[in-house]
């Protein structure tokens, strides 16, 4: 994860100097950065990193876009900043009256942040309702469910758009609770409250984490009752969920050092696609590609697990090999000492990871063909296609 960090480091440099460059190397870069390093950084949870790429990135390469938004962005701010002063006013007398130890501070939206949530309402600005938030850092993660009902109590909630993201943490470790109010004036305001450990998470993602694993007073953020758990995972070399994605990356580095093309889709699935977490019925947890099906799940536990699968349970119903996994299921392999895996579950994996485990198991037991080089895979892919 270092050299990783490293890369993302060296990158960043790189897009930050692009204006010395010729326009299409800085094309190129430009977009490498948003379609690779930038999902990678996402991926620690690393967003200052993200953002900075992914904005210098989009100003070259659409900069009339980028200068229309960033227009929008000023023009919208300057009606709004009075008013949500007004608000940032009387949230800090009552957090005052409460008695808590806090810091409150406002949060613009980035430019590509907008570009990318415009896309999901069809162009119109006025359902982009965090344009401009208010964001609230206190000391524990008990102040933070404190301050949220102090919101609610002199606000009204949008209550479709509250995100308890410390109980259930985004796929990257990323934790918060926003929330979306409605005002007596009005106004829809946003917020983020979160403790400190978790907003200096949240800026630089695992590179935190390091500073944190040698700074003993943030131990709160790493043992508390949430990240413990996600510490528990038991597959991957012990790898915690935000990282078992690594696994994937790993898989994919590894083919291509043995000369075997990576189809995109598959890239898009394995590394960059959205993300679930299920759960083992011990209760834990695991971080898979959305639209991963059980038998994804059995290879992450273990290669054994996954070879001598007979059915799996999933919420206490037996479920289907074919039937997707969906967020928060409880999933439980059913296995027996004879049973071996079959050639047709190569239709039922979605991962790189699930698949080549299974590959292996298949030519171990002289079910399929050894693939010796480059020119072999190539034909292979073009027969089963």
């Amino acid at each position: 994860v270092r050299v990783v960090i490293i890369k993302l480091a060296d990158r960043l440099h790189n897009v930050q100097t692009l204006q010395y460059m010729s326009p299409e190397k800085q094309k190129k870069i430009a977009r490498e950065t948003l379609d690779v390093f930038a999902r990678i950084a996402d991926r620690l949870g690393m967003g200052r990193v993200r953002m900075q790429m992914e904005e210098q990135a989009f100003l070259y390469l659409n900069p009339k876009e980028y200068k229309r938004l960033e227009n929008e962005i000023r023009k919208r701010l300057g009606k709004s900043t009075r008013k949500l002063g007004k608000v940032r006013e009387e949230v800090e007398q009552e957090l005052k009256k409460a008695g808590l130890d806090f810091e409150i501070s406002g949060r613009v939206k980035s430019v590509y942040s907008l570009h990318k949530k415009l896309k999901k309402t069809k162009g119109d600005i006025d359902r982009v309702y965090d344009l401009m938030a208010l964001r609230i850092i206190v000391n524990s993660k008990d102040d933070c469910y404190r301050v949220l009902g102090i919101l609610h109590s002199i606000y009204k909630p949008m209550i479709e758009r509250i995100k308890d993201y410390i109980s259930m943490p985004k796929p990257n470790g990323y934790q918060s609770l926003h929330t979306t109010v409605i005002t007596p004036s009005k106004l829809i305001a946003e917020f983020q409250i979160r403790t400190r450990d978790m907003h200096e998470f949240a800026e630089r993602g695992l590179a935190a984490s390091f500073h944190y694993h040698e700074q003993k007073s943030s131990k709160d953020y790493i043992s508390g009752a949430t990240s413990k758990k996600r510490s528990e995972v038991k597959g991957n070399g012990g790898l915690s969920n935000e990282l078992q994605w690594i696994v994937q990356l790993q898989d994919v580095a590894q083919r291509l050092r043995d000369g075997e093309e990576i189809d995109p889709e598959q890239l898009q699935i394995d590394i960059f696609g959205d993300r679930i977490f299920v759960y083992s019925p011990k209760g834990d947890i695991y971080n898979l590609p959305e639209g991963a099906l059980p038998l994804d799940f059995a290879y992450m536990v273990h290669s054994d697990i996954g070879k001598h699968a007979y059915a799996f349970r999933v919420n206490e119903k037996i479920h289907a090999f074919d039937k997707p996994l969906e967020k928060g299921d409880v999933v439980e392999v059913l296995t027996r000492k004879n049973s071996e895996p079959k050639i047709d579950w190569l239709e039922l994996v979605k991962t790189s990871h699930a698949r080549i485990k299974l590959r292996s198991q298949l030519r171990q037991r002289g079910d399929l063909e050894p693939i010796k080089n480059a020119e072999a895979i190539k034909a292979r892919k073009s027969n089963e296609k």
